[in-house]
């Protein structure tokens, strides 16, 4: 995919050093619209923040995760809800309990890391 994307970030940090921010900061880099989701944080490298999944109100082509799957588990509803065009598993995020569900929905996804694909061109 090489057009510019609507993509919700699920675990987004404001530290600069966890690989969720870098991710926010390559995909902005990169023209994509960035949509960081963290529950507590009101703005990540100077875009506004969703607090939780069900807050998004537009369609959104890629999710990518920075959450762990116990972590995920409560959210599993919402994910489905949200019928993100694709979901990227990024290392450590994998979940059977989601896969399962957006395999039944209809909902491709991928175990992949967003950041590399972004550097390699294959986001």
């Amino acid at each position: 995919m090489s057009e510019k994307q609507t993509v919700a970030v699920l675990g987004a940090s404001h530290n600069p050093e966890r690989y969720s921010n870098r991710a926010v900061r390559t995909l902005k880099e990169k023209g994509h619209r960035v949509i960081p989701i963290h529950p507590k944080v009101e703005s990540i490298e100077g875009l506004p923040v969703i607090n939780q999944l069900s807050d998004i109100t537009e369609p959104v082509d890629t999710l990518t995760l920075y959450v762990g799957s116990k972590r995920l588990q409560p959210m599993i509803d919402d994910i489905i809800a949200l019928r993100p065009g694709r979901v990227i598993f990024n290392p450590g995020t994998e979940s059977q309990a989601l896969q399962k569900k957006l395999a039944e929905s209809g909902i491709p996804y991928l175990e992949a890391c967003t950041i590399l694909l972004l550097q390699t061109h294959q986001f």
